[in-house]
């Protein structure tokens, strides 16, 4: 199999049809049987993969101008408020902040480094973002509508209660944390926003507790967020765990990946699924 079939896979998997800014393949290969997985993946765990014998390395954080153009995903979080409520004319201007942040903060990285080692080394290589994160935002938004259903008095300990039923919420070592509110607080309506390159900003978060969410769930939060949801007084903010998110998503492709009879080691932060 080849680094686009692969890519495909993955494309698939998360029901898109074209491949997202932050994501694709960075170096092409061929004849690809066993492959090096990881949440990060630089220069180091491109050497390691090679001396281990594997035939491509995967990346689920984007380098190369995967990396530059995060920024370019973000809009994907439009619909994901619309979903929540949030007129989309509003949607698109509380975005418009973070996502100028993010371009900018992107713009001066040094984004060819990892993808420079891997076409030095001629390992095929491959950035799969937005994919795994738009699988882990639907599996735990279906997976809470449905276990939750029940209880309407439902508590956020409740809600951190039910992740930890998942594997790798299980298995991390940094467990789901409530930043803005309690573990007593009631939960309402539960949201879960995963996908969309990063945080959207404080402004997106105050916007979707003003359209109805009683508690948002996250992969991380950054402190002025926190900071501006504590002061606004309506919602609460759970941190269900990055390592653990992102696992989640990754897992749900390395699956697929299994099924078409690719061997697949996780790496550099993938938690396993048991």
């Amino acid at each position: 199999m080849n680094t686009q079939e692969i890519f495909y896979i993955a494309l698939k998997a998360a029901g898109l049809e074209e491949a997202p800014a932050d994501s694709g393949v960075i170096v092409p290969g061929e004849n690809i049987k066993k492959i090096a997985f990881g949440v990060d993946i630089e220069a180091a765990e491109i050497m390691l993969a090679r001396e281990l014998g594997f035939d491509c390395v995967i990346t689920h954080h984007p380098q190369g101008s995967h990396r530059v153009d995060l920024y370019k995903v973000m809009d994907n979080q439009i619909d994901r408020m619309v979903k929540a409520g949030v007129p989309i004319n509003k949607a698109q201007k509380v975005l418009a902040e973070r996502k100028g942040q993010v371009d900018r903060g992107m713009h001066v990285t040094n984004y060819d480094r990892a993808a420079h080692a891997a076409k030095m080394l001629k390992m095929p290589f491959i950035a799969i973002h937005s994919p795994a994160d738009f699988l882990v935002e639907n599996y735990l938004q279906s997976y809470l509508d449905e276990r939750m259903a029940d209880n309407p008095r439902a508590l956020t300990k409740d809600v951190i209660e039910l992740l930890l039923e998942i594997p790798e919420y299980k298995n991390s070592y940094t467990k789901p944390k409530v930043r803005v509110g309690s573990e007593e607080s009631f939960a309402g309506k539960v949201f879960v926003t995963m996908a969309g390159g990063t945080s959207g900003g404080k402004e997106v978060f105050k916007a979707y507790f003003e359209a109805g969410v009683g508690t948002l769930v996250v992969m991380h939060v950054p402190e002025d967020v926190i900071k501006a949801v504590k002061e606004q007084n309506i919602g609460n903010v759970l941190v269900a765990g990055h390592m653990a998110s992102d696992s989640v998503g990754i897992n749900l492709i390395i699956k697929e990946f299994e099924a078409q009879g690719l061997e697949v080691t996780r790496m550099a932060g993938v938690i396993e699924p048991c």
